[in-house]
């Protein structure tokens, strides 16, 4: 069985090539059962992490599953909150063919399914992009929409200002033109397009700061307990989810059904939908967008697929 580290993974998923091959996974068939979570918990009782399992297959092809430890907590330890592994079965005879890097696997397929959303929810002269976060998956935001937009400018917030002028000053060694806000209010206020991906169990963006035409990527919030929005965010503008799972895992969309201002029948389609051409995306320019994710083992499986393909061409 083949291994392939961080480097190696990553370097095999350009998403030139990774963003159209979720668009191929999601428009074809793919089975995804329901993912495994489980709560982690200290000697008290109390919560340390979560533990999930994530597991797809297309028939007689191939057949992948990711473990995934979350522990929010990692900063005290100078880690990342996220680790995980990723196996590469083949689907005919059940044969592990590669262990990947499973945090290069998560990290880039997350970001590309983002980019490939707002292909269909972002307006096509989105020109700045706001990333509201400064952590592994937001470090990839740049990259990931230049690849669908040509956005020209780049504006990070962060909780923590140092991290987000450290990203902003690696954005621009790569040439791009990238600064810190410190108001994130206003930063919203400026962005076309506002991708959120941090572990936030508390509101950070208000839907009255939205501005007509914006795109609201929301990327961290993943379990009930995590939120990235205010309720209003999904009271008056056009929903899209990645999968159905979204509606039963995040806490951005379980708190505005719990309040009534939001019902699970508004959600105008998912990435499938939209990559089997059955909903159009954005309708208008005056239109406020909003994509919720939680990921799917559907687009770690195309990642994988892909990384495979590529390292053993």
């Amino acid at each position: 069985m083949l291994h392939y580290d961080s480097l190696q993974t990553s370097s095999a998923l350009a998403f030139s090539q990774l963003v159209p091959a979720l668009e191929t996974m999601f428009a074809a068939h793919c089975d995804v059962p329901m993912r495994h979570n489980h709560t982690i918990t200290d000697k008290q009782g109390n919560k340390k992490g979560t533990l999930l399992l994530m597991l797809a297959w297309q028939p007689e092809r191939w057949l992948g599953v990711k473990t995934v430890s979350v522990f929010p907590q990692n900063v005290r330890h100078n880690l990342p909150g996220l680790h995980s592994v990723y196996i590469l079965y083949s689907a005919q005879t059940g044969k592990p063919e590669a262990i990947f890097d499973g945090d290069s696997i998560t990290s880039r397929r997350t970001v590309a399914a983002s980019a490939l959303a707002a292909r269909f929810l972002s307006r096509e002269n989105s020109k700045t992009l706001l990333i509201v976060g400064a952590g592994r998956v937001a470090e990839l935001l740049a990259d990931a929409y230049l690849s669908v937009r040509r956005i020209e400018r780049f504006i990070i917030w962060n909780q923590t200002c140092s991290k987000a002028e450290n990203l902003a000053e690696r954005l621009r060694g790569k040439g791009l033109q990238a600064e810190t806000a410190v108001d994130l209010a206003e930063a919203v206020k400026q962005a076309d397009i506002v991708s959120c991906a941090t572990l936030s169990t508390a509101p950070l963006i208000l839907r009255e700061w939205l501005q007509t035409g914006t795109h609201l990527d929301l990327i961290g919030g993943f379990a009930p307990d995590m939120r990235e929005t205010d309720d209003a965010c999904f009271a008056d503008t056009s929903v899209f989810i990645d999968t159905e799972e979204a509606l039963m895992k995040a806490g951005d969309l379980l708190s505005p059904i719990a309040a009534g201002v939001f019902t699970p029948q508004q959600v105008r389609a998912t990435l499938a939908d939209l990559c089997r051409l059955k909903h159009t995306g954005r309708k208008n320019t005056d239109e406020i967008t909003v994509f919720k994710s939680v990921g799917s083992a559907l687009e770690d499986l195309a990642a994988a697929v892909l990384a495979y393909e590529q390292l053993n061409a």
